[in-house]
């Protein structure tokens, strides 16, 4: 078995009187794709969002490389390696794509490798991982909006990787996406993947999930029905799960078989 990156371990969140997580475990191996299935309100957003940082779980462990994290803020998400690209991606349409990349990642001490922000290096760097994701730009000064969906997933995912992502989490990649889209993103997964780069595919498509997870977990009420390995759980199966399994079915049979 793949060395475990990063475990959620018997993770509850709880605001106010509302638990959003009850006792979730999950956990994502070196070169794998672990998917993260789920219907709207099953929880996914705030696994995510407690996976980077941006909540603190109030029972349960956060473990990096099979050592306790404590993650109080996404910086020290990011820190320990675990980045995260949202559904909005967090671009200016009007920049550059070589800007967009860079952006947030200035002259630091630790993270920028040059004593000033030198343009054209960063432009080669841009277009050098750009064409490792299978994305190549007329210019890296071209306007990130002038790129279809998928290629701005990949232009966040390729920023992700160059700057050290141990754990790549992919919320919702595909979901506004079209055939051609869908499959440039679903073919950057597969090549991340293949780094050893360890990726968490959020997603409610169980097509899309099939097509590049190596591991299924559904979330249900804020609790994790189960994981399944590839070859071992079926689409119907799966779609099952994330529409409640015995409440569809009793729900099927109180309209007749119609649902």
């Amino acid at each position: 078995m793949a060395a475990r990156i990063l475990e959620m371990v018997d993770i509850r969140k709880q605001f106010g009187h509302i638990i959003a997580l009850s006792g979730v475990s999950f956990d994502v191996q070196a070169g794998e794709c672990h998917c993260l299935l789920g219907d709207n309100g099953a929880g996914k957003s705030t696994l995510i969002k407690t996976m980077s940082g941006v909540h603190v779980p109030s029972q349960g462990e956060i473990r990096v490389g099979g050592q306790a994290a404590h993650f109080t803020t996404p910086r020290d998400a990011m820190a320990a390696g675990i980045a995260t690209v949202y559904q909005d991606l967090a671009m200016i349409p009007l920049m550059s794509v070589a800007r967009n990349f860079w952006m947030g990642r200035e002259p630091q001490k630790g993270i920028w490798p040059f004593r000033r922000f030198d343009l054209e290096t960063a432009d080669a760097i841009t277009m050098q991982e750009m064409r490792h994701m299978g994305i190549n730009l007329r210019e890296p000064s071209q306007a990130v909006g002038t790129l279809s969906g998928g290629e701005r997933q990949t232009v966040a995912i390729a920023r992700a990787v160059y700057f050290g992502a141990k754990v790549l989490i992919l919320d919702e990649p595909t979901s506004a996406l079209g055939v051609r889209q869908t499959a440039n993103v679903l073919t950057t997964i597969d090549y991340v993947r293949k780094k050893g780069i360890g990726v968490v595919f959020i997603t409610h498509n169980v097509r899309h999930a099939l097509a590049v997870g190596d591991r299924f977990t559904v979330l249900n009420r804020g609790k994790t029905l189960g994981t399944a390995d590839r070859g071992h759980i079926s689409a119907e199966e799966l779609q099952n799960l994330m529409a409640g399994g015995q409440e569809l079915a009793q729900l099927e049979a109180s309209l007749g078989g119609t649902v």
